[in-house]
Formats: structure tokens, C-alpha cells, sequence
């Protein structure tokens, strides 16, 4: 039996090891990819890359954080190639005007220039702190995803942090998604939190909304096994 295409797609500064659980555990329900975007420097640009590398017909996709932006590109250029959609830990609004945006734009950038001046692991030991639960600090999670940050080059954070402020706006597709669409979120995500989340649920025709306990922004790797558990329902589910 030749098994469904699942696209799992990386966040900010993510790469395989984002969906290394998950990979694994649904290796039985899916032929798990993970793309992976370099130096591309816009969500549109990430997309593209996705349907390129993508194999011919139609597949299901999972993205995490920036991921999730980009599935929702994906989605907004070829909907008839997506089969189930899951979006976790993300988000689906354009940079917020004024002062908002500003602080956010600051923000992004005072991290590159640390990343430049003391390099990927260290901004990612500032950085990190605020995307995981409390008690992951000084953990083997915690260092896993430090090593993740720092396979990354400070190129590849200033094109993605061009992307991220440069990111479409998707309000108006969330009323048009009618493939079956899992939201996830991490109970405590200071970054994408449930709120928004909340938001895409009353959006989104049908959507279902798995809110993960004891996990920051950093869910696929924080809290892998239920991570897992949702994501194989999602899959089970039944699409007329």
C-alpha cells in the first residue's frame, strides 16, 4: 500500500529535528518530507519551494510556527493539491501597523545583530528562553533546540526575519479552507498563543482545536508524544 504524502513544514530557524517525533511515530500513517527553505527570503518564495519540491498529486501538510504560514501560501496557491491541513503554533495576520509593528520589527533585529556579533547559539540562549515551558530550561529539549538554531547561519535568520515581517495577511482565506484542519497549540505559547488560535477555530469551517498541556511555542519537540497522538487522528479522519 503506497502511504499518503505528509509535507511537515519547519518554523523560524526549525529543521528536521522540528518533526524528528513525529517523523518517527507516523512513519506507519505517512511518507513523512520535511522541506527546508535555506536562504529564501519571503513566505511566497518558501511556498513555491514546497509545491516545487513536493511530489506530483495531491498530499497533506502540517506546518509549525513560520511553517504554518507558509502551508497557508501553499494552501492560498494550490488548494486542490491540499488534502488535510494542520497548522500549529502559528499564526495568520500581516505585521501589525504602527507602534506594534515597530516594537516587533525592533525586536527581530536586535536578535540578528546579537546572532552577528555572538553568534546563532547565543542568541538562540536569549531567544529560546521565551518559546519553550518554564520547566524545559536546562533540559535535553532545551539543548536540542539550541543545536538547532545554531546549524542555522545569520544569513538564513535575516531571510527569514525579512519574510516573517514581510508575511501576507490570510484572514480572508480561513472562511475558504474546506479540507479537514487541525489547529495545535501549546497551552503556554507566549508567541502564538490560544487565543489566536481560538480565532482561526471560529474562522475556519469545521476546524478542530488540540490545545497541548505543559508546552510553550515549541510543541512537535516539547510535547512530542501528543503532538503525534493529534496529528494521527487528523489523518484518520474521514474527507468526503
Amino acid at each position: 500500500m503506497t502511504l499518503p504524502v505528509l509535507l511537515l513544514l519547519p518554523g523560524l530557524l526549525c529543521d528536521e529535528a522540528n518533526w524528528a517525533a513525529q517523523r518517527a511515530d507516523l512513519a506507519g500513517w505517512a511518507d513523512c518530507r520535511v522541506p527546508v527553505y535555506r536562504t529564501l527570503d519571503s513566505i511566497e518564495a518558501m511556498a513555491e519551494h514546497v509545491l516545487a519540491t513536493a511530489p506530483p498529486g495531491d498530499f497533506a501538510m502540517a506546518g509549525h510556527s513560520m511553517g504554518g504560514r507558509v502551508a497557508l501560501e501553499v494552501l492560498r496557491r494550490a488548494p486542490e493539491r491540499v488534502r488535510r491541513l494542520a497548522l500549529l503554533d502559528t499564526g495568520f495576520q500581516a505585521l501589525a501597523p504602527g507602534e506594534a509593528g515597530e516594537k516587533e520589527r525592533a525586536g527581530r533585529h536586535q536578535l540578528l545583530a546579537l546572532a552577528r556579533s555572538e553568534g546563532m547559539r547565543a542568541m538562540g540562549a536569549q531567544w529560546a528562553r521565551g518559546m519553550v515551558h518554564p520547566s524545559r530550561l536546562g533540559t535535553p529539549v532545551f539543548e536540542a533546540i539550541l543545536q538547532m538554531i545554531g546549524r542555522h547561519t545569520p544569513g538564513m535568520f535575516a531571510a527569514q526575519i525579512k519574510a516573517l515581517l514581510a508575511r501576507p495577511d490570510t484572514s480572508a482565506l480561513l472562511p475558504q479552507i474546506r479540507c479537514p484542519t487541525l489547529l495545535l497549540c501549546g497551552r503556554e505559547d507566549l508567541w502564538s498563543p490560544l487565543a489566536r488560535h481560538e480565532e482561526m477555530r471560529r474562522a475556519i469551517p469545521g476546524a478542530r482545536l488540540e490545545v497541548i498541556e505543559m508546552s510553550g511555542h515549541m510543541t512537535t519537540m516539547e510535547q512530542p508524544q501528543a503532538v503525534s497522538q493529534a496529528l494521527a487522528q487528523w489523518l484518520a479522519v474521514r474527507h468526503e
